[in-house]
């Protein structure tokens, strides 16, 4: 699905949920963890571990493997990675809620590889928007988009856990 206005964030994640259940159907979900990345990817994380009765989710955060965390310094938001499992050998399905240069996404695979090695990373989106710096691509993504390069996608959200609300705006990029 290709769109240029703003997306419905909520229809996109009942689209991206029903494509994890898919992937991790019920007999081979012990096979598989669900790690966000900091901020909006572990919000959708953390609600679908919720609706999929998963159990925990892990939060990727990408401070210190960001290209550009010389010129940026530390995120005054950051949190820190947090992984209530073992990451060897699993199945990893990592999730974000906008792929788009490809540079979150390669400091989120460095993270998960400092806590192990997985037998396979799978990516999960809301929304492709395009413009891909690096060579990296979603497995599954609800929607993709259209956007000016002066402006960015930006999600939001509201409760916590299964009873999370999604909504996605437009802003100017910074």
């Amino acid at each position: 699905m290709t769109q240029t206005s703003t997306p419905d964030a909520e229809a996109l994640y009942h689209a991206l949920r029903d494509q994890a259940q898919a992937l991790m159907p019920s007999a081979d979900r012990a096979r598989w963890s669900v790690a966000g990345i900091h901020s909006g990817g572990a919000w959708i994380a953390e609600r679908l571990a919720a609706d999929l009765k998963l159990g925990e989710h892990g939060v990727i955060n990408v401070a210190f493997h960001r290209d550009d965390y010389a010129k940026k310094g530390l995120h005054s938001q950051a949190q820190p990675t947090t992984l209530p499992f073992s990451v060897e050998d699993r199945n990893i399905l990592l999730i974000d809620d906008v792929l788009a240069t490809g540079r979150t996404i390669r400091a989120a695979v460095n993270e998960l590889f400092d806590y192990g090695r997985p037998a396979r990373v799978a990516l999960a989106v809301l929304a492709d928007r395009g413009g891909r710096q690096l060579p990296f691509a979603a497995d599954y993504a609800a929607a993709t988009l259209e956007l000016p390069q002066d402006r960015t996608l930006v999600l939001s959200r509201q409760g916590e856990g299964a009873a999370t609300r999604f909504a996605f705006a437009t802003e100017a990029r910074a």
